[in-house]
């Protein structure tokens, strides 16, 4: 349905307010949120790829965090067409997304990655390297991969602050760890996957002590006011019931040893950005994040779509209808968090920032799964 004026004024007076974290300005408060494609043969991304963002910033996006791209460590990935943040080719293939994205107008920064033992034995690109995990445990508590040892995970903190430092030797505006669903950060902290005896075991503290460890040597890498931005969810890839914390002060025990460290903002990743993440308070997983860190969030879930995210809305032939933002808008306007990612809505329409700010919402275009299929 078409908006109202006085709506679409709200959304665009709500919207388009400038956010500032560390050195960037972002010019509004949509983001992009990190989405795996697959469409970088060899791990690198080509002109397919910054046009892909391209259309996303002319079309309004404030800042756009790119799919997940692996670090410079064997173990790191699982796919030779998820595209790499190491390498030559690869750091030339982001340098020109970055220069295309500036050109429209938006702002970027990469996700940088490393998937754990959600790896499979033998997976490219690296089929020899080992699977790594805090424990030898898979997601299910079951043994699967290879503990880390103290040489593997000085070395995944290294791969990681050197990604950090080529996205900004790249040109790129920031920098996102990915800490969240699961993977390798997300292992260290989750008491599950994580049954270590060392200092990196224990307490939700001690648990935290690896992701610490990859945000300082990442803020060491790069300039102060370079801002760099940690992932984090509750659920799991194929465990939405899983929680790092049941109460407001384990959730402050594992965020504050990661805000000390460096980190500017946190992208709290929920399915539903509209559900209470604990009783007695209606804030959402970045609502409480901002008020026990005082650090800048960003919200994701299921923002202008009818259907949660969930597996089967990316069953072939699933479609997901358009809804409205009132809900989003209520909880931006009293800042409980400070920018909002959109995922499915702008993997269907590029233009959905530019829509909804100006209250062209008419013209949405509903996400399909044969979108995955094209970097339309």
């Amino acid at each position: 349905m078409p908006a109202s004026s006085a709506a679409a004024d709200r959304a665009a007076q709500t919207l388009s307010r400038p956010f500032t974290l560390g050195g960037l300005t972002v010019p509004n408060r949509i983001a992009m949120a990190p989405m795996t494609r697959q469409f970088s043969p060899g791990g690198v991304p080509g002109a397919d790829v910054a046009q892909y963002y391209a259309r996303r910033a002319a079309g309004g996006v404030g800042l756009i965090v790119t799919e997940g791209t692996y670090i410079g460590h064997p173990s790191a990935g699982e796919s030779d067409r998820v595209p790499r943040f190491h390498g030559e080719d690869a750091l030339a293939g982001w340098k020109d997304v970055v220069a295309e994205v500036h050109r429209a107008g938006g702002r970027i920064m990469p996700q940088i990655w490393h998937v754990g033992v959600v790896r499979a034995e033998g997976a490219p690109p690296f089929p020899e390297a080992p699977v790594h995990s805090p424990s030898g445990l898979g997601l299910d508590g079951a043994p699967k991969g290879q503990a880390m040892t103290q040489d593997d995970l000085d070395a995944a903190i290294a791969a990681f602050a050197e990604a950090a430092a080529a996205a900004e030797r790249t040109g790129f505006d920031g920098v996102e760890l990915h800490g969240a669903h699961g993977y390798l950060i997300d292992q260290f902290l989750w008491e599950r996957t994580n049954r270590r005896t060392d200092g990196y075991g224990g307490d939700p503290v001690a648990r935290t002590r690896f992701a610490a460890e990859i945000v300082a040597a990442c803020r060491k890498a790069v300039s102060a006011d370079f801002p760099i931005v940690f992932r984090t969810s509750q659920w799991k890839a194929n465990n939405y019931d899983a929680r790092l914390a049941t109460t407001p002060q384990e959730l402050e025990a594992i965020l504050t040893p990661l805000a000390e460290a460096g980190v500017d903002a946190f992208h709290s990743s929920t399915r539903r950005y509209w559900v209470p993440e604990f009783e007695d308070s209606d804030l959402n997983l970045a609502g409480w994040t901002k008020k026990l860190t005082g650090k800048a969030t960003i919200s994701v879930g299921s923002v202008g779509l009818d259907k949660e995210f969930d597996p089967s809305a990316f069953q072939s032939g699933s479609r997901t209808g358009v809804v409205g933002i009132e809900k989003l808008l209520d909880r931006l306007e009293r800042d409980e968090f400070d920018l909002i990612a959109i995922g499915r809505a702008l993997l269907a329409d590029p233009e959905w920032a530019r829509k909804v700010l100006t209250g062209d919402t008419e013209a949405l275009i509903p996400f399909a799964t044969d979108q995955l299929q094209t970097l339309h």
